[in-house]
């Protein structure tokens, strides 16, 4: 885990545990702790100027959030998903979250469909810039928290929201490797607008179809790309051999 690059400037004494696990969260999901990295209770001490008590709890809570694994001999990673693991996740997503635009669109405010629209806006101006890439996840959860945030089911919104931290750095990924910013932009615009008219039905159909497209697009990408990754590697170890 490079540490070098994180912010250097201490935390606030305040629910410690909290507040590490918040930054770790934060860096996990932007992809600045990569997959397969390996965290290190006293290096993460030491950068944030605590003990190791509050980054030991901290760990604890990720590994039951499924950010990362407790692995025997090796301390804390954060896992590679797998492409099994992402259509497992997305799946989920898409039986869950439809259940809860259901019930959060009778309740819809415009004040809340304007909201939804101005992180849209945001949302299409990031789209367009690939340096900009760790804000889409985060773009992406906001749009559709804000859909979800009428149901009063703070419970329900817990569990999707754990499955959208695990999963909400290969949503970047999906976005990128599948140039899919198109179609998730026009998706959501529609879905937005399904929602301003009350279209429950309709709505809801087509959010379960935008998370099994994302789901299914990025299973594929993910395996293309580690399929490329293998070949490529059997290709060095073949000349490093001749």
């Amino acid at each position: 885990m490079d540490l070098e690059t994180a912010s250097h400037s201490a935390i606030p004494r305040q629910s410690l545990t909290s507040a590490v696990a918040d930054k770790l969260r934060d860096q996990i999901i932007r992809g600045e702790i990569p997959e397969g990295a390996q965290l290190r209770q006293d290096a993460i001490a030491t950068q944030y100027q605590v003990s190791r008590i509050p980054v030991r709890e901290a760990l604890r809570q990720l590994d039951a959030e499924g950010l990362i694994a407790i692995v025997p001999n090796r301390g804390a990673v954060v896992p590679a998903l797998s492409p099994d693991d992402i259509e497992e996740l997305f799946s989920i997503r898409a039986l869950l979250e439809p259940e809860v635009l259901k019930l959060s669109i009778p309740h819809l405010t415009e004040e809340d469909c304007s909201e939804a629209e101005a992180v849209l806006r945001k949302y299409v101006s990031e789209l367009r810039r690939e340096d900009h890439l760790s804000a889409w996840g985060r773009l992406n959860w906001q749009f559709h928290s804000i859909l979800y945030s009428r149901a009063n089911q703070p419970r329900f919104l817990a569990i999707i929201r754990n499955v959208n931290n695990s999963g909400e750095r290969y949503t970047r990924l999906q976005l990128y490797l599948t140039h899919g910013m198109k179609r998730a932009n026009e998706e959501h615009h529609q879905m937005l607008e399904l929602c301003r008219q009350r279209d429950v039905a309709a709505a809801c159909k087509l959010l379960r179809q935008h998370i099994q497209y994302a789901g299914e697009s990025l299973k594929q990408a993910l395996e293309q790309k580690r399929t490329a990754a293998q070949i490529d590697s059997g290709n060095g170890n073949r000349r490093s051999e001749s």
